[in-house]
């Protein structure tokens, strides 16, 4: 954990008090689980803490930032940057994803680059840094790492990919988009979701995630990078290979 205090300290200022913490936001649950005997502390609680902190922190930012825009529009908004493509995306702009405490089979899965996991970790931090120095200190690092990225629109990871599908698919007339689960496991903490998109009755795509929304918007992704942003597939087009 040296190196990473060393790193938050060099980078963001951050300095913590209880380095129990530190260390349980950055425990991944496979790594917990294989070492049980130790009893070792997960992240999962903090990561709840953290997803609190962050919607809360986030609101207020909109909130002031739009004092024109109504409810539905910020929601929106808040949505788009909390969404755990987009944490998962700040999280490796830290450096995060070298110092989080894996399973050896999550490890070999490649779990470390994993959006899910890279996302919760993130949150987990905030939960940490929440209880060890307070809400303002949870600011000051948001407003280092995440509000100028969304300042500026660069976080390209926390489109809204099932509306933009749906823009793209229905450029040319009505379109009949549909999801399917066609796969759920895991324990009921961590469940796996994977998803189908359909067009017309055509599939194009399927997505995984951690929630069926999730899945879905991984399934959206995944035809947009697929079919290209410009232009309606009809199923008559699909068939015939465009």
């Amino acid at each position: 954990m040296q190196a990473l205090e060393d790193k938050l300290a060099a980078d963001f200022g951050i300095v913590f008090k209880d380095k129990s913490l530190l260390e349980t936001a950055f425990t991944h649950t496979s790594y917990a689980n294989e070492h049980r005997l130790l009893n070792i502390s997960h992240n999962e609680r903090l990561e709840f803490l953290g997803d609190a902190v962050l919607q809360l922190l986030i609101s207020r930012y909109l909130f002031a930032k739009f004092p024109k825009k109504p409810e539905g529009d910020l929601s929106k908004m808040r949505s788009m940057i909390v969404r755990e493509e987009s944490l998962a995306g700040f999280s490796k702009d830290c450096g995060f994803e070298a110092f989080v405490k894996l399973g050896k089979g999550e490890e070999k899965s490649g779990g470390r680059e994993r959006e899910t996991i890279l996302g919760d970790l993130f949150e987990a931090f905030l939960g940490a840094l929440d209880l060890d120095q307070g809400i303002e200190v949870v600011e000051k690092f948001l407003n280092q790492v995440m509000i100028p990225k969304v300042e500026v629109g660069d976080y390209e990871r926390v489109k809204d990919y099932k509306t933009a599908l749906q823009e793209k698919l229905q450029v040319k007339g009505s379109v009949q988009i549909s999801y399917r689960v066609v796969k759920e496991e895991g324990p009921a903490h961590d469940k796996r979701f994977e998803v189908i998109v359909s067009a017309d009755g055509q599939d194009l795509s399927q997505g995984q995630g951690k929630s069926k929304k999730l899945a879905e918007q991984a399934a959206a992704k995944a035809a947009i990078d697929q079919l290209g942003w410009g232009y309606y597939v009809s199923k008559r087009d699909w068939n015939a290979g465009l």
